[in-house]
């Protein structure tokens, strides 16, 4: 199954893409690596979710931030190759965590993308190398920002 099929199946719908609010690329292909920058958790309607987990969201709703960021990195993926279908691999994740200084559940909060990308490439494509951290603050309070890496299948 490919994971624009995929993505039909589980009924999912991708935000639109986010435009860059500052001096970068959104995506970058060399060679048959696709490097994706932040992303927060962009709602469809294009607002964002905000909030420290740990303080103003707990665990469930920062995994759902999470989730919605992954969302959002798939809407830029599509738009930057025109179709996931031309994604064989995750490489990485760095995830980061809007949270308390004693918030200890990042990993947990990264998995809401993590899981994403699993149920889309499959549990050896969809799910690569992994960090989840904790951060102070990030842009305009959102709760969660997440790079990826990502590998083109064959081009032939």
């Amino acid at each position: 199954m490919t994971p624009e099929t995929r993505l039909q199946e589980l009924k999912l719908v991708l935000p639109i893409a986010p435009k860059p609010v500052g001096v970068y690329k959104p995506v970058i292909i060399i060679g048959n690596l696709v490097y994706v920058s932040g992303h927060g958790p962009f709602n469809e309607d294009g607002s964002l979710i905000i909030g420290r987990v740990g303080a103003d969201l707990d665990v469930d709703k920062g995994k759902a931030a999470a989730r919605q960021t992954g969302l959002a990195i798939l809407a830029s993926l599509r738009e930057a190759l025109g179709s996931l279908d031309k994604i064989d691999r995750v490489i990485k994740v760095l995830g980061m965590v809007n949270c308390t200084p004693e918030f200890q559940k990042h990993p947990q909060v990264i998995n809401g993308c993590s899981e994403l990308f699993a149920d889309i490439w499959g549990p050896e494509n969809g799910v690569g190398a992994r960090s989840a951290v904790g951060m102070n603050s990030l842009p305009n309070s959102i709760a969660v920002e997440i790079e990826a890496i990502f590998s083109l299948g064959d081009t032939d």
